[in-house]
């Protein structure tokens, strides 16, 4: 598949599906661990579709330099076009807004008919910080919210935290284990501005476009493909 305008591809969502699951992120790059996330949750939950939403603008990194919006999105986009059940949506690339959760969400509800029950899947580190987040008790009765735990969290405090947010806003959270993957986007930037391998860590169409279009080295730098 050739990619190269970037307002060119655009994925129609079927409006209607019953259950659809939404996973939110600024995938910078999207890899292995996300997929796996996605994957399981989807069986788990029988969805009939899992849609990447790549952020826009996150409200708690607004002082983090992000790829463009158009590398995250055709990374998303080839990370994902291989299954079926996985759809990407530029809802938030399209706004110039800072991205909240919950104006998305009720961006997605306009899209899906109203007995369509939503699922949005976050990591568990995520959940820890709900309450930093816009609207949290809206957003926790908008959808049906799972928390995904990941090696290095201490399970304990996540299931306080968790607990917490249920009793303070009436509302229930679901939490699933996956699979020990211990990959993050950090360790994957870091791995490249050191000239280390990150193969197997995100799909190889993902790993070719980050060496094709020079992402994550210090301008003034050679990147050497390896693996």
């Amino acid at each position: 598949m050739s990619i190269n305008n970037y307002n060119d591809i655009i994925q129609k969502p079927n409006k209607e599906l019953k259950k659809v699951g939404i996973m939110g992120g600024t995938f910078d790059p999207i890899h292995f661990g996300h997929l796996v996330i996605a994957e399981q949750i989807r069986c788990e939950y029988n969805l009939e579709k899992v849609l990447f939403v790549p952020a826009g603008i996150p409200p708690h990194k607004t002082e983090v330099k992000i790829s463009e919006s158009k590398h995250r999105y055709f990374m998303t986009l080839l990370a994902t076009i291989t299954n079926p059940y996985f759809e990407v949506s530029k809802i938030e690339l399209d706004n110039d807004e800072v991205s909240y959760t919950i104006n998305t969400i009720k961006k997605i509800k306009e899209i899906y008919q109203k007995d369509t029950e939503l699922f949005f899947i976050t990591g568990a580190d995520a959940v820890c910080e709900l309450d930093t987040w816009k609207n949290v008790k809206e957003l926790l009765h908008s959808v049906n919210f799972i928390a995904a735990t990941r090696p290095g969290l201490d399970s304990s405090v996540v299931d306080e935290k968790i607990h917490e947010l249920e009793i303070k806003n009436n509302a229930y959270i679901r939490k699933i284990n996956v699979p020990a993957l211990a990959i993050s986007s950090t360790d994957i930037r870091e791995k490249i501005k050191k000239q280390q391998s990150i193969k197997y860590l995100l799909p190889e169409s993902v790993e070719y476009y980050i060496y094709k279009h020079g992402l994550y080295v210090h301008r003034g730098e050679t990147i050497v493909r390896l693996g």
